[in-house]
């Protein structure tokens, strides 16, 4: 198995997560393909350099596993994390041509920030699996 480890900064999102993994279509993909039910939100990490741009390169030529879309929302492919080696979840990469390089986006069945009492501008590191 194929793994990556890498660090982030914690950011305050836009809220949009949220409303993201509440689509039924999303919820159904991500309980079904990554076996949890996700936590109504999502966990942004902010990632910069040029190691991190080397592995955001890796992440897109790599299937991930496929988050499948009805007409008129985006694809999206998702890779299993363990989070500061703790926390089961997933990186999820919208295929959107404008999403910033430097965000990336976790969900997990707990809230993160939460159970490991994190705020921004924390470190969160990440053993990212891409396959």
């Amino acid at each position: 198995m194929s793994t990556l480890s890498l660090e982030g900064v914690l950011k305050c999102g836009l809220g949009e997560g949220a409303g993201f993994v509440a689509l039924d279509w999303v919820s159904r993909q991500l309980a079904d393909k990554l076996g949890f039910d996700p936590f109504p939100g999502t966990l942004n990490l902010a990632l910069q350099g040029g190691e991190w741009d080397a592995m955001r390169d890796a992440l897109q030529a790599a299937p991930g596993i496929a988050i499948d879309p009805p007409p008129g929302f985006c694809a999206a492919k998702c890779f299993r994390v363990r989070i500061d080696d703790r926390i089961e979840g997933a990186a999820i990469l919208p295929e959107i041509d404008d999403y910033p390089r430097d965000k990336l986006e976790l969900v997990a069945p707990v809230g993160v920030r939460s159970a490991l009492a994190l705020g921004d501008g924390d470190t969160v590191t990440l053993t990212l699996h891409l396959d």
